[in-house]
């Protein structure tokens, strides 16, 4: 015994229990062997803070969204990636309105569970593994805050250039991104003054996801302004061309490729 957990596929787990929970169907966690036991997604940052989210919104559909997420599927043209697609949520609606659309995830379980729930469409990889598929899109969605996908200075050149390499003329990046520094907590204030020190963004966190006996290897995940986003952005492919922040702290980037 280590203390440390297993290392697997926890959002898959995790998406798996959770889709079971909710339609009754498939083995689920149990509170005394009866009752389903709710769903708990652990979030372990580095400096040892430890948070719980209830996994039950992955499932939600259109009429419990944000209305940023209801704003950016409005914006949606033509052959549509989605990344980081979880449980399918926002792909299925986007086939309900008859956009071509693919899910795309790290996560087996996670495509399994959206398998399940409908989405007709799916890839297992990355945003630089699908590159060499050959499929090209017009549209590329990261919402629910999966604008962290980019996750600092060093990775956001690397996965604008694969998205580039995925797009066609003209193609658009939409992406749900949250500003971080309007909090006066300072378990959050302190890490971001520690993180510049370092001389990372200050919302740039280093994570890993916790459940049951599974836990991911530490990844980073950025939360940033959207100033900060837009320097990140700059000498790449890519326009930023609007930000709606109408839902502060949360916003909607949108960028275009150049030429």
């Amino acid at each position: 015994m280590t203390g440390e957990p297993l290392i697997g596929d926890v959002v898959g787990e995790l998406l798996r229990d959770t889709f079971a929970v909710a339609t009754g169907v498939g083995p689920r966690p149990l509170v005394g062997g009866r009752l389903p036991r709710p769903v708990i997604e652990i979030i372990e940052r580095d400096d040892g803070l430890i948070n719980g989210a209830p996994s039950a919104h992955y499932l939600d559909g259109p009429a419990d969204w944000q209305p940023y997420d209801h704003r950016a599927v409005d914006r949606v043209r033509g052959e549509t990636l989605d990344v980081g697609t979880g449980a399918g949520r926002i792909a299925l609606l986007l086939q309900e309105r008859g956009v071509p659309v693919t899910g795309l995830d790290t996560s087996a379980g996670a495509l399994a569970v959206s398998r399940r729930r409908g989405v007709r469409r799916l890839v297992h990889g990355t945003v630089d593994t699908h590159v060499a598929d050959g499929h090209r899109y017009d549209t590329f969605l990261l919402l629910g805050n999966n604008l962290g996908l980019f996750e600092g200075r060093e990775r956001a050149p690397e996965f604008l250039a694969a998205l580039a390499a995925l797009a066609r003329p003209g193609a658009q990046i939409i992406a749900h991104g949250t500003d971080p520094y309007g909090t006066r907590d300072p378990l959050h204030t302190g890490y971001h003054e520690r993180n510049r020190r370092r001389g990372r963004l200050g919302g740039q966190l280093r994570l890993r996801l916790r459940y049951r006996e599974l836990g991911t290897e530490w990844f980073d995940y950025l939360v940033c302004s959207a100033e900060e986003f837009a320097a990140l952005v700059r000498g790449s492919a890519w326009r930023l061309t609007d930000v709606d922040d109408r839902d502060a702290p949360y916003y909607l980037a949108t960028l275009r490729l150049a030429g």
